[in-house]
């Protein structure tokens, strides 16, 4: 019987060296690479598949699997850095051999969970050294409890499968996170996570009560383990800063049977202008139960050859269309809302609703977990404290028809972000928020010009509404990155330097922020351009006092 133990563990073992010299000599060329191919076959307690798990170079499936998940094509171009290789763990224990082996081998490592990142940081990297991108892409196992209204979920799944998971399992059940189906529950929760429910439930991050990360040491680790500290920072603190988020213990909010949506348009010779400043002085007031933004983007107009504004109004009601109607009668008549423009549907429909599918879509497609939306594109985001005034937005308006494909998004806060503190978690955008702005240039080809021209549009955009915004610090969205506000030149970031972008995300919190990331990762392995620095550790200097 010893004996054919000890064949068969031979057997796997042979089974697995000659596996590991198959892929070596693909990369022969490559001695780093083959570094880490033979590292991560050491320090991984499970069998690796290497032929389905890692991506160099020379492997012809390289860019689609690089492109695979990444949303902004203006990160893709053939003149942005690429990854020296990447890897597709499926099993916790190659994730931890993937840190140890790129912190032996002094190899940058950038983590990926749905590719939704507005800069890129989680595929590419402008820092100068070697990285890999760490794609989860294949952690996606969802266990929904019901009885206890929770659901741990991987870091690799998408926003849309969780909500289809809870609802396969409970019509009433649902969870307050994203809009955009396709991204990657991992790196999303990290930012905020706001979506529909928030001003019912609050955000993503209000509504964890676990986690899993794997820390600089390759260490997993859960609440208990992490401590409070730790807990809090990635709740919050924007992902890849910390660790590798493994998963999540989610917990589910109760939704109505009946949910109501509708759309709303509304141009420039319909009254545009005064029907949004009103708006701005009821959205944050309204029935915590109604989540009603506005998308305002240039539209064609009924005079030929001429543009106009349309504000369109989009909204998700928990509760029937009589309730809606009542509500907005109340607060909001002059939306002038019919019952014609309400649809009554579940909550899993209105999902797929919100994110503008077409009718009839079965909802098996949230299933896919692959991005819809492709495009070039540069974002920038505003919390506003104080409406914009009438003149402000006819400035807004000219500016908008200036451009070839602007969208802008006004998302409404009050209900449940007024009543959760600043320092509850590291998101401190709450009490006193009105609305929070995201401003978009799209564009569908790469020429020498197109880029710097739609970039430079939206940077004199946001000059612009400097006039209108907070200040000191203007606040911005972490999960809207934007590498305009500052960026880490090097590996060892000064605090001061860090300060001119960690103040706009975080508000104070980024105080605690740095102290904790000095006491988990001291060395900064976990570091791109907007990550959270390190304090400089104390020097002695001995001789006389």
């Amino acid at each position: 019987m010893a004996l054919s133990i000890s064949f068969n563990n031979l057997a796997s073992y042979l089974i697995s060296f000659i596996i590991l010299l198959c892929f070596a000599s693909r990369v022969a060329s490559f001695p780093i690479e083959d570094a880490f191919y033979r590292c991560l076959s050491f320090n991984s307690g499970n069998s690796i598949p290497f032929s389905t798990s890692l991506y160099t170079r020379n492997i012809t499936s390289f860019t689609s699997v690089l492109e695979s998940t990444a949303q902004n094509l203006r990160l893709l171009g053939p003149n942005i850095p690429k990854p020296l290789l990447i890897f597709t763990p499926s099993q916790e224990s190659h994730i931890q051999a993937a840190v140890i082996c790129s912190k032996q081998l002094g190899i940058q490592l950038r983590v990926r969970s749905g590719g939704h990142d507005y800069e890129g940081v989680s595929y590419v990297s402008e820092m100068g050294s070697l990285f890999l991108i760490l794609d989860l892409s294949k952690l996606r196992s969802i266990h929904v409890n019901i009885q206890d209204n929770t659901a741990w979920v991987q870091a690799g799944v998408t926003v849309g499968e969780v909500y289809y998971r809870i609802a396969e399992k409970s019509k009433v059940h649902g969870f307050a996170a994203g809009l955009c189906t396709s991204l990657g529950i991992g790196g999303h929760i990290t930012g905020g996570a706001y979506g529909t429910m928030m001003r019912k439930y609050g955000l993503g991050v209000d509504n964890v009560v676990d986690a899993q990360i794997i820390d600089a040491n390759g260490k997993l680790m859960d609440r208990q383990a992490m401590g409070e500290d730790l807990f809090w920072a990635i709740r919050g603190g924007g992902g890849g800063s910390f660790g590798v988020i493994v998963s999540w213990k989610i917990k589910l909010v109760p939704v109505p049977s009946i949910v109501t949506g509708f759309y709303v348009p509304r141009t420039l010779d319909q009254g545009a202008t005064k029907l949004l400043y009103k708006w701005q002085q009821v959205a944050d007031k309204l029935d915590e139960r109604l989540f009603l933004r506005v998308i305002i983007q240039p539209t064609d107009s009924a005079k030929k050859g001429q543009r106009t504004i349309t504000t369109g109004y989009s909204a998700l009601f928990l509760g029937t269309a009589d309730q809606l109607l009542e509500v907005l009668m109340k607060s909001f008549p002059e939306l002038g809302v019919k019952r014609s423009d309400c649809n009554e549907m579940s909550w899993l429909q209105s999902v797929l609703y919100i994110a503008q599918y077409p009718a009839n879509t079965p909802p098996e497609v949230l299933l896919k977990g692959k991005p819809t939306f492709k495009n070039y594109f540069k974002a920038k985001s505003d919390f506003m404290t104080q409406p914009i005034p009438e003149t402000g937005l006819e400035g807004l308006w000219t500016r908008l028809l200036e451009e070839d494909s602007p969208i802008m998004i006004l998302n409404p806060y009050g209900g449940m972000m007024n009543r959760i503190s600043e320092s509850e978690t590291p998101f401190p955008h709450r009490k006193g928020t009105l609305y929070k702005i995201q401003y978009l240039t799209l564009w569908t080809e790469a020429t020498k010009d197109t880029e710097p021209k739609h970039v430079d549009w939206i940077r004199k955009l946001y000059n612009y509404m400097a006039a209108y915004a907070p200040m000191f610090p203007r606040g911005a969205y972490v999960n809207y990155r934007d590498l305009d506000l500052g960026m880490n030149k090097n590996r060892s970031p000064s605090f001061v330097q860090a300060s001119a972008w960690g103040y706009r995300y975080y508000k104070n919190n980024f105080n605690r922020l740095v102290q904790i990331k000095t006491k988990v990762d001291p060395d900064n392995f976990f570091n791109f351009e907007q990550s959270i620095p390190t304090l400089p550790r104390p020097t002695y200097k001995w001789g006389n006092k």
